[in-house]
């Protein structure tokens, strides 16, 4: 993308009806470091790579609770998704405070939706640069959601979604499988939430328990954070079906029959 003369407000339409500070805000979201989520029909997970501006410091939590039946999982601008956290767990106090109850996903995140879209009207402010998987129990239907949103307002429910950078073949990998999602264990969705984040490590980098991050919630599983050495189980696990995987693949081409000479 190149400056132009409509790209210097929020407000101003291009003659192509793009709104291009819109678009840079969406592209800030894919140089994020990357974000999963997935859920079955009792539990929703979320996995997220964590980054470190150098070996000196901690790494950026990249998983914030919002409530005890809600998590948020960020890609793009941390600051950003600090005050988009902050607002929501100010509702999710108000509703519990009017109506004794745990506000439903739907509610807050079509009124987080709504406070997107705001910022794409008014000329003095800008768009919020992070997009965010939000992953919820509803109290009333009693019922998993994963819920995504983008600078531009707009709002998606999903089986299984990955944001950003180099998301595309977690998402690759989650269209694989999600099918079988639904009646997948706590520890089985751990492991195919770290088997999607594989693919989205840079260079040569690899998943460990430091740059790695979980974030759990459930029909009767509060809000749960997995990193450090609590996370290397699932690494061990992930290894292990890694191993297992090309074992497979190896005796698949040893079955294989033969061309016959001639």
């Amino acid at each position: 993308m190149f400056r132009n003369q409509y790209d210097t407000d929020v407000t101003v339409w291009s003659p192509e009806g793009r709104l291009l500070q819109v678009e840079y805000a969406m592209e800030s979201v894919k140089q994020g470091s990357a974000c999963v989520g997935l859920r079955s029909d009792s539990i929703c997970v979320l996995g997220a790579l964590k980054r470190s501006v150098s070996e000196l410091s901690s790494h950026q939590k990249k998983l914030l609770e919002i409530d005890d039946h809600m998590a948020m999982g960020i890609a793009g601008l941390t600051a950003d998704a600090r005050s988009l956290a902050k607002y929501m767990r100010n509702e999710c106090l108000n509703h519990k405070y009017i109506y004794g109850d745990n506000i439903p996903p739907a509610v807050l995140m079509s009124d987080l939706a709504d406070k997107h879209q705001r910022t794409t009207q008014t000329y003095v402010r800008r768009p919020f640069g992070v997009g965010l998987l939000v992953a919820g129990v509803d109290p009333q239907r009693n019922s998993c959601h994963l819920y995504q949103t983008c600078p531009s307002g707009n709002l998606y429910e999903f089986y299984a979604s990955a944001i950003g950078a180099r998301s595309q073949s977690a998402r690759t990998y989650l269209e694989k499988h999600y099918e079988t999602f639904p009646q997948c264990s706590k520890d089985e969705l751990i492991v195919h939430a770290l088997q999607a984040l594989v693919g989205c490590v840079s260079g040569d980098d690899e998943l460990t328990k430091d740059n790695g991050s979980i974030a759990i919630v459930g029909k009767d599983l509060s809000y749960t954070l997995i990193e450090g050495d609590e996370l290397q189980p699932y690494l061990d696990k992930l290894e292990l079906k890694s191993n297992d995987d090309d074992d497979d693949d190896e005796a698949e081409e040893g079955d294989a029959p033969q061309a016959m000479e001639t």
